[in-house]
């Protein structure tokens, strides 16, 4: 056990970042676990969704996160899956020009 105070602190810090990562890897894992056993769309979407939460958390690098999608999806394909296609954005695109912010002069 370290006897400086920020070492003993950075213990504890990286036991709860190890702990957060390992239930990261392991909903993952049972996320592709279930594709595997049960091709779904909703499976398929649970895994999607799992590779993307365990990238933005830093489990996975970006590289192995477009891997593992890529054969989920070779996966779903094989189990003929059918999907609505990607997803729609419905965010308005706001255009406004500087012309039309400024007041008249009259």
């Amino acid at each position: 056990m370290p006897i400086i105070k920020s070492a003993r602190k950075r213990v504890r810090v990286a036991h709860r970042a190890s702990v957060r990562n390992s239930k990261t890897k392991r909903s993952l894992k049972s996320a592709l676990k279930l594709l595997s056993a049960k091709p779904s769309t909703k499976a398929h979407a649970s895994a999607q969704s799992k590779i993307d939460t365990a990238v933005k958390k830093g489990v996975i690098s970006r590289n192995k996160a477009a891997r593992l999608k890529s054969r989920a999806a070779a996966k779903a394909k094989a189990a003929n899956l059918k999907f609505s296609g990607a997803r729609k954005t419905t965010a308005a695109k706001k255009t406004t020009t500087k012309s039309s912010t400024r007041p008249k002069k009259s």
